[in-house]
């Protein structure tokens, strides 16, 4: 039996970032993960391949499509799928590697196994290995939410695991879900030359993000070749001759191959909570206090296990306050300043509260947009679509939230983040000098309309 001051179930982005934060506090710590690649889902088939291929997709439709306009004649361009997956491959071993690097550099034990609790302070990894320790924080991720009416069979109708290793463009794909993982893997798909076609049951795309930039990035996908079915639900899915047939609101339709996105689940799989009296909740999620602590004493959970949003950067932001907590530190977590982005092209980010929520608590706010389409460095590189919207608190003019729909939202959405981080003014924002020209400049615009003082509209 080994023991130590803290072991992490999951190697994910919050548990890993939380075993080399509490080692760096001075803890003996264990990492545990039922891959032999470290990183979780997130980097071995989530966010880090995904946007490898956004990439790479990206690049072959602006070649086909946006080129010319630059004066750039490109006569024969041909798609090599195998060497663009061959790539995303690559990019995501070398970030695993750098990882288990990290664990060597910061002497963490890493344990390769599925962890499950015997008692409250003790796991079993294999038949013949237990591990002892005070503290144990779950960071067991998710996993991809399933539908009876369209069950997983790993090859015609799949999640976004098999999506990112698709060896053939399908000639036509299904998307069930129109969310963030719907919209990115429809705009790889898409680019590469499927016919894509997005069903979703609800009245809007992005339903938990602002109202105007979905609406905006559906017109824009729909420019793309992108089809929807808003408002539709899925009847039934059936295999026939290696092809899908869906019947969907009063459509049915053949496709070669059918994605179910429509969320993730928290993975408690196989944990053995019941031996330490943790129970999860009507959602499948484990329920913690506000400082991520269980009903069980010394055990913590963090990240997708918990709900909430499901970002690598809020698992990782609450990795360091555990292992802080436990330290003997003062970890923090501020919900009100994590951002959110969608990586399709342009991007959609955002921070803080939309209009509707901000209503909805009683709150009188302003509210201040301007677009991409008065910038001049948007105009010069031909990213001219899309808006930063800005809502601050009408009577003291606080930054409530942030929403961009355009290119390099993911990049842009930063600085709004730490004005809501530092629970800055909008005046605040206005009166930082951005550089000229830049596309930041559309940020400090919008913030000049809460007080009615835009220069350039």
């Amino acid at each position: 039996m080994s023991s130590f001051d803290l072991i992490v179930i999951g190697a994910g982005p919050g548990g890993y970032v939380c075993a080399i934060r509490a080692a760096q506090l001075g803890l003996k710590v264990c990492c545990i993960d039922s891959r032999t690649a470290l990183g979780g889902t997130c980097l071995n088939v989530g966010c880090i391949p995904s946007k490898a291929l956004l990439e790479s997709s990206h690049l072959y439709h602006l070649a086909q499509t946006g080129f010319a306009s630059h004066g750039i004649a490109c006569n024969s361009i041909k798609l090599d799928l195998t060497r663009m997956l061959r790539r995303k491959d690559a990019v995501v071993q070398k970030l695993t590697e750098g990882i288990a690097s990290l664990m060597r550099k910061n002497n963490i034990a890493v344990v390769t196994g599925h962890a499950s609790f015997v008692a409250p302070h003790k796991l079993q990894v294999a038949a013949q290995q237990e591990l002892t320790a005070p503290h144990i924080v779950i960071a067991t991720g998710s996993a991809p939410l399933a539908i009876d009416r369209a069950a997983f069979d790993g090859k015609h109708i799949v999640s976004s695991t098999e999506a990112l290793a698709f060896t053939a463009v399908p000639s036509s794909l299904a998307v069930i879900g129109g969310g963030v993982i719907g919209l990115e893997m429809a705009s790889v798909w898409s680019r590469l030359g499927s016919a894509v076609t997005i069903i979703e049951a609800q009245p809007r795309l992005l339903s938990d993000m602002d109202a105007d930039c979905a609406k905006t990035i559906g017109t824009v996908m729909q420019k793309q070749g992108v089809k929807f079915h808003l408002n539709t639900s899925l009847n039934a899915a059936t295999v026939k001759k290696n092809r899908v047939e869906l019947t969907y609101g009063e459509h049915t339709q053949t496709f070669s191959k059918v994605l179910v996105a429509i969320g993730r689940k928290a993975y408690t799989e196989g944990l053995g909570l019941d031996n330490i009296d943790v129970s999860c909740n009507a959602r499948g999620e484990i329920e913690v206090d506000t400082r991520w602590c269980t009903a069980a004493e010394g055990v913590y959970a963090i990240g997708d296990v918990i709900g909430g949003a499901m970002l690598a950067h809020k698992a990782e932001e609450e990795g360091i306050a555990v292992a802080e907590n436990i330290a003997g530190h003062a970890g923090h977590v501020n919900y009100s300043a994590v951002p959110a982005v969608v990586y399709t092209f342009p991007e959609v980010a955002a921070v803080g509260m939309t209009a509707e929520q901000a209503k909805a608590q009683g709150l009188q706010i302003k509210e201040s947009r301007f677009p991409f389409s008065a910038n001049g460095r948007a105009l010069a590189a031909g990213n001219s679509e899309g808006f930063v919207k800005i809502i601050a608190d009408a009577a003291h003019d606080e930054l409530l939230g942030a929403h961009i729909v355009g290119a390099q939202a993911s990049e842009l959405i930063a600085e709004l983040a730490l004005a809501r981080e530092y629970r800055a003014s909008a005046e605040d924002v206005a009166r930082t000098v951005h550089a000229h020209p830049t596309l930041a400049e559309v940020t400090k615009e919008a913030a000049l309309g809460i007080a009615g003082r835009m220069v350039h509209r």
